[in-house]
């Protein structure tokens, strides 16, 4: 992945990343982060991995240059208790651009489901509306 990002970076190709990546990048995007410092999602190692393309890169997370830190909003719940319902969720799901896609993103929104009855994943669909 990062030879790919490396290449798309020095070509200057224009390039979107969707999806879940399974990290909660900072403190910001998991709601009990103290809970979860040592499970798989929110290790160090993992952050590191993101902060090596977010924070000390040249790609751009979507959602947080539109939605200042949060918390939240999330994109993903346990199926485990109340998680969908206390909104202890993760943001794991990401919109990663080159610089060039990133400026054309005008609109971020989290389709969270409006009850736990009504979800059809335990993830939510981050959408993001470009200028073309």
């Amino acid at each position: 992945m990062d030879a790919r990002l490396e290449r798309a970076q020095a070509t200057g190709e224009n390039l979107l990343i969707t999806g879940d990546v399974n990290i909660a990048h900072t403190n910001h995007d998991i709601k009990n982060w103290k809970g979860n410092l040592k499970k798989a999602g929110f290790l160090p190692a993992e952050r590191d991995y993101l902060d090596r393309w977010i924070t000390h890169g040249e790609w751009v997370d979507v959602h947080r240059r539109l939605v200042p830190e949060g918390p939240g909003p999330y994109t993903w719940w346990s199926q485990r208790g109340q998680a969908f319902d206390n909104d202890a969720g993760w943001r794991i799901d990401y919109h990663l651009a080159t610089s060039r896609v990133a400026d054309a993103a005008l609109t971020v929104q989290v389709g969270r489901a409006e009850s736990y009855a009504e979800r059809w994943s335990d993830h939510a669909p981050v959408i993001v509306d470009y200028e073309v």
